[in-house]
């Protein structure tokens, strides 16, 4: 049975903040171990040596020195084993001999002579605050011990329903309750699409950077325009064409060629091109002229935008952007289900009660002959701790709330 976490700290400041745990060899000892909260990951085979292409597959590098001087320490690349994050050598080093095992820093860390020594990565960085969160893998191994066996609501539950009813948890709390939402920085190609996160479950917002760093909010078409799923040929009469298998042939859409070269300027101008739809504005160090779509009085608030338009094109898997926000870049928000990666599978500390209270009911509500207001109490349970968990995780500053009601004395005219 693994033993459950403890939840203590077992990294000292030079393992958190630089990634890195020292030890002296002895002339005796082959085994040193790794106490970082950070698994190592050895590569595969061959992962010691440093022209071996397994070795780039490490989350960490290894350095020795006689001295411990600065700028004495050498990339280590004579043969070692990684086994349960102990590094395992096949003979006893030097005594005296000091050793550091570093993990991949974004600059880098400090023990390498050169730049090809340097441990570059960012394994180091992703650790920062992890103290916040608990490992599915532990939120199972918990259960295992405090829910499951004699005397307990749970007499006997096998490991594999409880990781399943684990997982699922997890992707429900990502939803609504977890935060659970990314975020990526891209740039428009003319194309005017961008592929979807290989995570992506639904999307949060989208916003344009402008060269003050400042966001843009840019909205979906809506019912501005739409992408066609299919788009099926047709001969002279509407039939659509088949090829020799008995499937439709799909060509381009003339939906989305239109959309991606229409004239922004007169979105909200439908048969008005005169003078009288246009004007002169001021914009960024200049007079511009534009077509008042989204700043003019009295328009249609869900066409009213002057920062672009977004739309998902489920059939191939991208989003795609209107004309004026080519080669603008974007920073796109999404949600994960927070199964996607290792990295990903970890739970806020104060959801992990609710994630007990999810796995509990969901494990008793499945089994046969249960007894009804048992089940109805673990339901409560489980939605009364969810409760919690989402106002825990909600981060509401009583300063924050004071700062932004400040303007609601100011007098608005309508």
């Amino acid at each position: 049975m693994p033993i459950p976490n403890n939840g203590l700290i077992t990294e000292n400041n030079r393992q958190y903040y630089e990634g890195a745990q020292g030890f002296i060899g002895d002339d005796n000892t082959t085994t040193f171990l790794t106490t970082f909260n950070t698994d190592l990951i050895f590569g595969g085979p061959d992962a010691w040596d440093p022209n071996n292409i397994n070795y780039a597959l490490n989350n960490f590098k290894l350095y020795t020195s006689q001295t411990a001087q600065p700028g004495t320490f050498e990339e280590y690349v004579l043969y070692y084993e990684v086994v349960d994050n102990a590094i395992v050598f096949p003979t006893a080093p030097d005594q005296d001999l000091y050793i550091v095992v570093q993990l991949k820093k974004l600059d880098g860390g400090q023990y390498g002579l050169n730049q090809a020594e340097k441990a570059y990565g960012q394994t180091t960085e992703d650790n920062y605050g992890s103290y916040a969160y608990i490992t599915l893998n532990d939120i199972i191994n918990n259960f295992m011990v405090a829910y499951v066996g004699d005397g307990k609501l749970i007499q006997q539950a096998k490991r594999t329903d409880v990781i399943f009813h684990a997982k699922r948890g997890l992707q429900e709390f990502s939803y609504d309750t977890l935060k659970s939402i990314k975020s990526q920085e891209l740039t428009v190609p003319h194309s005017l699409s961008v592929i979807l996160p290989q995570d992506y479950v639904n999307y949060v917002k989208l916003a344009w950077i402008d060269h003050q760093g400042i966001k843009h909010p840019i909205y979906p078409t809506n019912n501005l325009t739409t992408i066609p799923y299919e788009k099926p040929l047709q001969d002279n009469s509407g039939e659509p064409l088949q090829d020799n298998f008995g499937n439709n042939i799909e060509g381009t859409s003339i939906t989305e060629f239109r959309w991606k070269r229409n004239n922004n300027d007169i979105v909200n101008d439908y048969g008005n091109n005169g003078w009288g739809a246009m004007g002169y504005g001021y914009g960024y160090d200049q007079w511009l002229y534009y077509g008042f779509f989204g700043q003019r009085y009295g328009l249609d608030p869900q066409y009213s935008n002057s920062n672009g338009w977004f739309t998902i094109d489920d059939r191939e898997g991208k989003i795609s952007f209107s004309s004026n926000l080519i080669n603008k870049i974007i920073v796109f928000e999404y949600i994960s289900d927070g199964l996607a990666y290792d990295l990903d599978t970890r739970v806020p500390k104060m959801a992990e009660e609710a994630m007990y209270a999810h796995i509990i009911h969901a494990i008793i509500s499945l089994r046969v002959n249960q007894p009804e207001y048992i089940i109805n109490r673990l339901r409560q349970e489980k939605n009364a701790k969810l409760r919690n968990a989402k106002i825990r995780l909600s981060n509401i500053k009583l300063e924050e709330i004071t700062q932004v009601l400040r303007g609601q004395s100011k007098w608005i005219k309508h």
